[in-house]
């Protein structure tokens, strides 16, 4: 078992701390242009990543009150970025889906901090960042893994090809 001291896990804490900011810098930049912030890039991640998600759902996701997606998700909505239509269902659903003009934001969110991780993956190496990988997972609570193997068990699927 790999011993750690107390100084090699602040360490670490530290390079997360940059790793952050610098990876979130590009973005914020962008996001401030629209008077946005890191929970509306959040927001329209997660909407991006699984389009028709509920709302119940993004909640869970991003671990806020009503109250506090409230504030970002209506200027998302009013601003033509977000769409929300009812379940199908359940009526009472309210499920979300990026507009044209809000997948168009995304991506160039998403552009902004893409070179950077492809960066650091190139300069890593393909076992680094399956230990890296590992690492996060190891960092994320059950909730979030469970996401996250739902998200790579869909993708994982073959297409679906005739009736």
């Amino acid at each position: 078992m790999l011993f750690l001291r107390e100084e090699e896990l602040r360490i670490a804490q530290d390079m997360l701390f940059f790793a952050l900011r610098d990876l979130n810098d590009a973005a914020d930049n962008l996001l401030a242009e629209f008077g946005f912030g890191r929970a509306h890039h959040r927001t329209l991640h997660w909407i991006a990543r699984k389009p028709g998600l509920k709302v119940g759902e993004l909640l869970a996701i991003l671990g806020i009150t009503k109250q506090s997606l409230t504030r970002v998700l209506g200027p998302l909505i009013r601003q033509g970025y977000v769409a929300q239509s009812p379940g199908q269902s359940d009526r009472r659903q309210r499920l979300l889906t990026l507009t044209e003009k809000g997948a168009e934001l995304e991506r160039k969110l998403f552009e902004s901090q893409r070179e950077r991780l492809l960066v650091a993956y190139r300069e890593a190496g393909g076992p680094a960042v399956e230990g890296f990988r590992r690492v996060l997972r190891g960092l994320t609570m059950q909730q979030g893994r469970d996401y996250i193997d739902s998200l790579e068990a869909h993708r994982a699927k073959p297409p679906r090809i005739g009736g």
